[in-house]
């Protein structure tokens, strides 16, 4: 499968561990700047919580050994939660000034990070004196970090949402593990026999909450060929027949084959819960997905299978790509902002180590073997060399994803100010999945007002 080609237009337009507590956490420069003896401290956030036991040990080892191979470099860990970035969260951060100095961000922050004026300009520091592979970074993906030609954060991961299904409940349920559902309706058939099983089981999840409702509603749209606005970006485009059949097909598996669970209102924690207890049969998502499945919610890697993202009556056409990576806090010294990088490139962008220390990851309760992310460019020496130690030592069923690789669905950025799209969405979302008597036209209706409104006011 290609790299995702995440260009300006698209994210325009659509778009060691001291484990401190955030509150403990100093983020005023002078507070974090050079010591008396010489070195160098920055507070960096994303650090694993104490549950994610492997991926806590694999954090405090790196930055163990981090620390030793630049002893003027100070990292104080904090953990801000699972998911790194909570958007409520994250905007009361960015909000309240709590944010770390090197802080984990999705590509659809660029623009609330600007606005809040937290950022850094870090456009003179990205070179190969502080990350090494920087020239293997993939272009596009540095594109969606940059605003008017200066750079503000690292990119540290990509993906792309395909069909992420349970194998053993396929097989239950009589399905084919190797044939997954190609369109809607076929997940719907699908969904009604996974959920005839019983026990609780959701043939099909979806989540409504947390803007992660708006978020798989933004795929979903993807897959129909919709966009979330118009090319311009000024205004709402889902209120049409594609925004509608997006939410006709979910009512029609929730009320109308009742295969959904009664449980809604899922954000990202719930859904992977519900999946790593053997209860949801399918639902959409990135191939790290299992990764959490496993890690963090004590699933089996063996279960999970991943197709491409349906369309409605063929192949879908589009589905949506995104990823994370690190911002700086505005006010940085020099030295702090170097420090950062280096952290920075050895945790995230090096090939044999931090993320892509596939050899310790190996034998851990870990995949190697995933399909994504894809960070380096093609052709690059950092890519030919991450791929050869991932295919080296990959513990999964790497055959769990070719039906995935092997069937690309064109990828398309997030819109323009997502996560506050997002949350509006959720309405709408959680609207036909709750309320058997919902209006689609209605809920369509108000989001998209509301979603003018954001816009017109961004103007």
């Amino acid at each position: 499968m290609s790299v995702p080609q995440y260009r300006k237009a698209a994210a325009l337009t659509l778009a060691a561990g001291l484990g401190l507590s955030l509150a403990a956490c100093s983020t005023k420069s002078d507070d974090a700047s050079n010591d008396a003896g010489g070195k160098v401290t920055i507070t960096v956030d994303c650090q694993p919580v104490g549950s994610q036991k492997e991926l806590l040990q694999n954090w405090n080892a790196d930055v163990a050994e981090f620390q030793k191979q630049n002893p003027n470099i100070v990292i104080k860990s904090v953990s801000v939660g699972e998911q790194c970035n909570n958007p409520p969260d994250f905007t009361a951060r960015l909000s309240g000034g709590t944010v770390t100095d090197v802080f984990y961000g999705y590509m659809t922050d660029l623009q609330q990070v600007l606005d809040s004026g937290q950022a850094m300009d870090i456009t003179e520091f990205a070179n190969k004196d502080n990350v090494p592979t920087w020239d293997s970074v993939d272009p596009a993906l540095k594109e969606v970090f940059t605003d008017n030609g200066k750079l503000y954060a690292v990119p540290v991961k990509n993906y792309s949402m395909g069909l992420v299904y349970n194998k053993v409940l396929f097989q239950q349920a009589g399905l084919d593990v190797n044939n997954p559902p190609k369109t809607w309706p076929e997940v719907r058939e699908a969904a009604k026999k996974i959920s005839a099983l019983g026990n609780g089981i959701a043939g099909y999840a979806e989540y409504s909450a947390g803007n992660t409702g708006g978020w798989h509603f933004t795929s979903l749209l993807y897959s129909q060929g919709g966009q979330v606005l118009t090319p311009d970006g000024k205004k709402a485009d889902f209120n049409n027949p594609m925004g509608k059949q997006v939410l006709q097909n979910l009512k029609d598996m929730r009320y109308g084959d009742n295969s959904m669970g009664s449980r809604q209102l899922l954000q990202w924690g719930d859904l992977l819960t519900n999946a790593a207890a053997g209860k949801v049969g399918m639902f959409i998502g990135a191939p790290d997905t299992t990764q959490a499945i496993v890690s963090q919610f004590q699933g089996k890697f063996q279960d999970w299978a991943m197709g491409p993202l349906p369309g409605q009556d063929g192949p879908a056409k589009g589905t949506l790509g995104g990823g994370e990576g690190y911002f700086f806090k505005k006010g940085l010294t020099p030295e702090q902002v170097k420090a950062g990088l280096k952290w920075v490139a050895y945790q995230k962008l090096t090939p044999g180590k931090g993320q892509f220390d596939y050899v310790r990851a190996k034998p851990q309760n870990y995949p190697v073997g995933l399909p994504q992310p894809l960070l380096f460019a093609n052709g690059s020496d950092a890519q030919k060399q991450e791929l050869e130690l991932r295919k080296a030592n990959a513990n999964v069923d790497t055959t769990n994803f070719a039906i995935f690789e092997a069937n690309p669905v064109p990828i398309k950025g997030e819109p323009r100010n997502a996560q506050a799209i997002y949350a509006v969405l959720d309405a709408a979302m959680s609207g036909v999945l709750t309320n058997p008597n919902a209006n689609i036209d209605a809920l369509l209706k108000t989001a998209e007002e509301k979603v003018n409104q954001l816009l017109a006011a961004e103007s």
